[in-house]
């Protein structure tokens, strides 16, 4: 969207209207006035060689030189959206067991990797990305702050363990996101919980809970059901079953005013990363383009004087 800092100065636009229908005027006057001569060769002699429809290019970039000016005083502005420097995600990573299974190829843990690799990678750097991970207990591998490679350091080095503490791991997140520096700014920074679960919560405080928290804080949570239906781990040398527990993850997400997406494929967890980092932390920033108009309208002022010169020998 254009805006403009000073829109009374719209106003210099009508002069130079004038003169592009002062031009228009002229060019039809001197076609009425020709027709007076019956005398073609005579007509000829009096008009310039090689111009024609030329002079109506020049004169076309010397009004576009005008223009662009015109517009210029009133110093246009684009509104843009800018990351804001406290925004800030932290990925919750289920490394349960079950995370093992694979039927998503490579596994459901490989393929939750390469996907949270990619979305560090490409997240604005702007942002505050940190790492959380949980089994039997939540751990913050990496608190929020904006380096990547500290962040891709530690998804690569994830390992499996026993158990899902779901709940833990949202209150662990809030806990990481309480610690991002205010840097003279009041209030906690707008933040978002990205949570990766394969598996039911079979340890630690309960979801409903870290849903309380997570609303209280206003901290939205989404969630990524991460695997099918057919999913199965050799668990202690018996082949378990290990089915994703939509429902409860859609609750979670629902509850805090988060979203709940299902990713059975590495592609699909990317697409979902990547639709997040585009929605948060991100304000309307009006910039000012002056200086952007005014090299326009000096390149329009040199292409009309250098057709002229080429074509006329003289200056418009």
């Amino acid at each position: 969207m254009v805006s403009f800092l000073q829109p009374w100065a719209l106003l210099f636009l009508l002069p130079v209207v004038a003169v592009a229908a002062g031009y228009v005027y002229r060019q039809h006057r001197k076609r009425v006035n020709a027709v007076r001569f019956s005398n073609v060769d005579l007509l000829k002699t009096l008009a310039p060689k090689g111009i024609g429809y030329k002079r109506h290019i020049t004169a076309g970039a010397l009004l576009l030189c005008l223009l662009t000016l015109a517009l210029a005083t009133a110093r246009p502005a684009l509104a843009m959206q800018v990351p804001l420097e406290r925004a800030t995600i932290v990925l919750a990573i289920d490394v349960s067991l079950s995370m093992e299974a694979k039927d998503v190829q490579p596994s459901r843990i490989q393929a939750a990797q390469d996907a949270a690799i990619s979305f560090a990678r490409e997240v604005p750097a702007a942002y505050n990305l940190g790492v959380v991970s949980f089994a039997k207990s939540a751990n913050v591998l990496v608190s929020p702050g904006k380096d990547r490679e500290q962040v891709v350091n530690a998804i690569q080095s994830l390992q499996l363990d026993e158990a899902t503490a779901t709940g833990e791991a949202v209150f662990t997140a809030l806990d990481a996101i309480r610690t991002v520096p205010p840097d003279g700014v009041q209030g906690a920074p707008p933040a978002r919980i990205l949570l990766l679960s394969d598996g039911y919560r079979t340890a630690g405080r309960p979801v409903e809970d870290a849903a309380a928290a997570a609303t209280e804080a206003n901290v939205p949570v989404s969630t990524i059901a991460f695997g099918t239906d057919d999913g199965m781990v050799d668990i202690g040398g018996m082949p378990q079953r290990v089915p994703v527990d939509r429902e409860a993850l859609a609750q979670l997400a629902e509850s805090t005013g988060g979203y709940f997406a299902e990713a059975a494929s590495a592609g699909e967890l990317k697409q979902v990363y990547e639709d997040l980092g585009s929605s948060v932390g991100h304000r309307k920033q009006t910039r000012e383009v002056t200086a952007w108009a005014a090299a326009a309208a000096l390149l329009f002022g040199l292409t009309a004087a250098g057709l002229s010169l080429l074509w006329g020998s003289r200056l418009p």
